[in-house]
């Protein structure tokens, strides 16, 4: 039931998850690397910042969420 939005701009790795860093809203360090995936598959890692607004679900689904946003947004920027 996890919904996220998901903005990413050019620079240098920052993350602002419903105003929290990454590992702040995440303290979990699987889902941590969890979320991260999409960015090391694609050899992105540091050069996206990210904003994302995520509500419902619990903290795994909301992981998912974000995982699956950002991995569509990366697809977005470049289909290759």
């Amino acid at each position: 039931e996890a919904v996220c939005r998901v903005y990413l701009t050019p620079g240098t790795g920052k993350w602002a998850i419903n105003g929290r860093t990454l590992g702040d809203y995440f303290p979990r360090p699987a889902l941590v690397s969890s979320i991260q995936l999409p960015f090391s598959a694609t050899e992105n890692q540091g050069k996206w910042d990210v904003m994302a607004n995520i509500d419902g679900g619990g903290v795994t689904g909301q992981a998912g969420a974000l995982r699956l946003a950002l991995a569509r947004a990366i697809v977005k920027h470049d289909e290759t």
